[in-house]
């Protein structure tokens, strides 16, 4: 029986031929992340491991992105400890304000992760990393403070799960419907530590950005890990930033698969997912009357040039209603860069939306775009539990970039065809 791409990642991390779903192993890293929420406590179980120095200045990322610019005392006390430790060890990757960005949208950028890698980060969205081919997956503050020291983590090998992907995208359909659309089908738990293969014709065509946002909520639907097989659209964004080695690893036709499941994309519109679980997904046509306060079009999920402009064209010489704050982020300097050249930045700011510096901010409820009770946001961001954007209170409601852009326009859900 051959092995799957995640499977040979894992068994290359380890110095083995092969692993098998199961098998608890200790692998060696290639990038060990943290953020300024998740990196302080890495930090301070570090130092009780009494460890004279990292295991590699190099490979070791640290991004303070949640709630920086710093939001209040506390946060700059966070950015602080962060700011300190790379300065104290030499941490080559330390990210600060005014260069750094959202952190899953700032590593590949900067061809920090590469196909063949694996990473871990105390930030569960490190899962996006998978697009480029990579084993990348979420951990706790001390697993990241052993592997900072040992340059090591353990696993338990996932099965896998592969999904092929067939048909042709309708208009307005994208990488963010598609991963909603499977996550409604699954459920929240229908991947529970299982490694999400993403195949077919229809991801073959799909941008990086797409498959970007994908991988970025694999951990949404319980997943240990989403992955895709690199190719040639994969190696051409690879190739122009890797600041390193690497290595292609692809699934033998015989591998074993846990399950395999097949969607035709004909059958799929954009896709709605209603409070309170990215699985309470609904096709647009189903939306029904929905009115909005905030939409938000940005984040680690959907914050890459490619969302920015297909917002631009959806609201280029239109007003967001009057009752509706759009908040608009880039995933970082460098996105914010090229919108600005590209002339989406006017087009938002004449529309009336704000744009902001690159942050998690509103996302996870922590600052630039809180809810309060009884409020109803749409956004392009990954989660939509109670109280994740703000008040216990509030609602969030997920969907595509377009999708946000149009509701804003609107002052309700609808479909970008209404705006357009």
């Amino acid at each position: 029986m051959g092995m799957t791409i995640t499977e040979k990642i894992l068994a290359a991390h380890v110095g083995r031929d092969r692993v098998r779903p199961g098998d608890i192993i200790n692998a060696k890293v290639d990038v060990v992340l943290g953020n300024d929420v998740t990196a302080p406590v890495a930090i301070k179980e570090f130092e009780k491991l009494g460890a004279e120095g990292v295991f590699d200045k190099e490979r070791i990322v640290l991004v303070p992105d949640h709630f920086t610019p710093n939001k209040d005392i506390k946060a700059a006390e966070q950015s602080k400890i962060v700011r300190e430790f790379a300065r104290k060890y030499g941490i080559v990757n330390y990210f600060e304000v005014g260069r750094m960005g959202i952190e899953h949208c700032l590593l590949p950028e900067a061809g920090l992760v590469l196909p063949g890698d694996l990473i871990i980060g105390a930030d569960s969205h490190t899962c996006t990393y998978g697009a480029v081919g990579a084993f990348a997956t979420g951990v706790g503050s001390t697993d990241m403070a052993a592997a900072m020291a040992l340059g090591e983590a353990w696993f338990k090998v996932p099965e896998t799960i592969k999904f092929i992907y067939k048909g042709k995208l309708n208009p307005w359909v994208t990488g963010k419907d598609l991963i909603l659309y499977t996550i409604g089908d699954i459920g929240v738990s229908g991947a529970l530590y299982k490694s999400m293969e993403f195949t077919g014709d229809v991801i073959k065509n799909l941008s990086m950005d797409a498959r970007f946002t994908m991988a970025n909520m694999a951990i949404e639907a319980g997943g240990k890990n989403g992955i895709f097989e690199p190719d040639e659209v994969c190696l051409e964004y690879v190739n122009r930033r890797a600041q390193r080695g690497f290595a292609i690893y692809s699934s033998d036709k015989n591998a074993d698969y846990a399950q395999v499941i097949e969607y035709d994309v004909s059958n799929i519109e954009p896709q709605v997912a209603f409070p309170h679980l990215p699985e309470n997904t609904r096709p647009i046509s189903d939306v029904g009357e929905v009115k909005i306060d905030q939409a938000v079009i940005g984040s680690c999920t959907n914050g890459r040039i490619e969302d920015l402009r297909v917002a631009a064209e959806v609201l280029k010489g239109k007003t967001i209603h009057k009752n509706v704050r759009l908040i608009i982020l880039p995933g970082t300097q460098e996105i914010l860069l090229q919108a600005i050249r590209e002339g989406l930045v006017e087009i938002f700011i004449r529309a009336g939306a704000a744009v902001s510096t690159p942050t998690c901010g509103p996302c996870l409820g922590g600052h630039m775009g809180i809810l309060a009770n009884g409020e109803r946001a749409i956004s392009t961001t990954n989660r939509n539990f109670v109280g994740r954007m703000g008040h216990p209170g509030s609602e969030v409601y997920l969907a595509n970039p377009a999708v946000a852009a149009a509701s804003a326009v609107r002052g309700r859900i609808c479909s970008p065809e209404e705006v357009m």
